[in-house]
């Protein structure tokens, strides 16, 4: 496999791939600097797993060569999972964190702290022509705050209080960020993977 496309336009997160990849001698191409435009596709699976494989598979069969996707959400059990595959769009649309935060925050206000547990899930999947598709998932464990603290991160990370800390995922400093979250852990699974591969 020497080339792959990366079916996001977040530039941050394909770059993060990227770097992966080129260890490998795998060039990398994330959908912004694909010369066609590639439609959106519809997460209409029920999983993580059904809402990645939509976008890599989809795309593999428009390109024909290998694609990554990957699906990610916030599970909170008290909540039964909740926002789970909704998680970018918890509020409503158009997608807004501060309004997803504060939706999560008004479910869970008479819910005590010790029953506040959660887990950001992330799901990568790979598609190769004429193969199955490969799934890698990671996970980072914690909790939801009582309220929201920190400006660094996106998404949920003001609220979310990894295993082990004190901090919110916010407040945390990005190299340390990075080494614990679900997206590192799918990272290290796939990039064992590819160390097969070759």
């Amino acid at each position: 496999m020497k080339q792959l496309i990366i079916a996001t336009k977040n530039k941050g997160k394909a770059e993060e791939f990227k770097i992966m990849f080129a260890k490998y001698g795998i060039n990398a191409i994330s959908l912004l600097e694909l010369e066609e435009d590639i439609p959106d596709i519809e997460e209409t699976g029920s999983t993580f797993e059904e809402n990645a494989a939509l976008k890599s598979e989809g795309i593999m069969k428009l390109l024909n060569i290998p694609v990554m996707a990957d699906d990610s959400g916030l599970m909170i059990d008290a909540l039964d999972g909740r926002p789970g595959i909704f998680s970018a769009r918890y509020a409503g649309e158009p997608k807004d964190d501060q309004a997803n935060i504060v939706k999560v925050l008004k479910e869970l206000e008479n819910v005590q702290d010790p029953n506040r547990t959660a887990r950001f899930v992330c799901v990568l999947s790979v598609s190769i022509p004429g193969q199955p598709t490969l799934f890698k998932k990671g996970s980072c464990e914690g909790k939801i705050a009582l309220a929201e603290s920190g400006s660094h991160g996106f998404g949920y990370d003001p609220i979310f209080i990894p295993e082990g800390y004190e901090q919110t995922m916010a407040e945390l400093e990005p190299n340390i960020k990075n080494k614990i979250s679900h997206r590192y852990h799918a990272m290290v699974q796939l990039e064992e993977w590819i160390q097969n591969l070759s």
